[in-house]
């Protein structure tokens, strides 16, 4: 492991970061699999990455609790820096905002922005000092078109592609790469329950849902060596959405 970049993915035991977390390790990187409360699940995805030959660990916290985000990233920060992080945490918890209460609303902004600030500040220094870094942040095709009953859950990704261009601007000199990946419809559960497979062949161009696979297999690129100069950009992957 010593020779291995190290690799942060929250929310890295559901099926897009599973998936995330399989390609990376792949690529030869030590990849640290975060769960928000089931240490159980992230464990579960370690194992598979083991067993394939890949080198991983599992972490649990809330990045929403910026306390206990400070002290697990001291700990992991002890054994050297991180070099690449993914922003896969978030939530959604869909209503029309006429109907939406404030705790719905924070939750989720929580959670996908606020989680973005707790987990990203604290590894800059660290991953500066380098000279090379990656983070990519995943948002959604619903911060860039809109989407019916999602305006916290918009908003909250959409603050990401602020967030990053921003933060390309400040680290990019340090040779940090901070790029954005907006899918559409993936398959997994989160799609599942709002994306019925008819609604798919209506929404989608390419008429069927993308697979957490082929998200991994851009945000893996992003965090390749090769990828240095895209820098400030939020890509889609969403089979033609928009």
């Amino acid at each position: 492991m010593n020779n291995k970049r190290r690799a942060l993915v929250t929310g890295g035991s559901g099926d897009l970061g599973g998936a995330i977390c399989r390609q990376l390790a792949a690529d030869g990187l030590h990849v640290i699999v975060h769960a928000h409360a089931n240490l159980a699940r992230a464990q579960a995805v370690v194992e598979q990455i083991l067993a394939h030959g890949g080198s991983a660990q599992a972490v649990a916290f809330d990045v929403a609790d910026a306390d206990a985000v400070a002290q697990a990233l001291a700990a992991l920060l002890e054994a050297g820096p991180i070099q690449v992080l993914v922003n896969n945490a978030g939530i959604h918890d869909d209503a029309p905002m006429a109907g939406l209460d404030a705790e719905r609303w924070r939750r989720v902004i929580d959670v996908s922005l606020h989680g973005f600030f707790h987990v990203t500040q604290p590894l800059l220094l660290p991953m500066a000092r380098t000279r090379w870094g990656r983070i990519v942040s995943v948002s959604s095709v619903a911060a860039v078109l809109g989407n019916r009953g999602q305006t916290n859950y918009a908003a909250a990704k959409a603050g990401l592609h602020g967030a990053s261009k921003s933060l390309a601007r400040e680290m990019a000199s340090r040779g940090i790469s901070v790029n954005v990946v907006a899918p559409g419809v993936i398959a997994g559960q989160m799609a599942a329950d709002a994306f019925p497979p008819e609604m798919v062949k209506q929404v989608v161009p390419a008429a069927r849902a993308g697979t957490p696979e082929e998200v991994a297999a851009l945000v893996a690129f992003l965090c390749s060596d090769m990828a240095g100069y895209i820098n400030g950009q939020v890509i889609g992957i969403n089979g033609g959405m928009g």
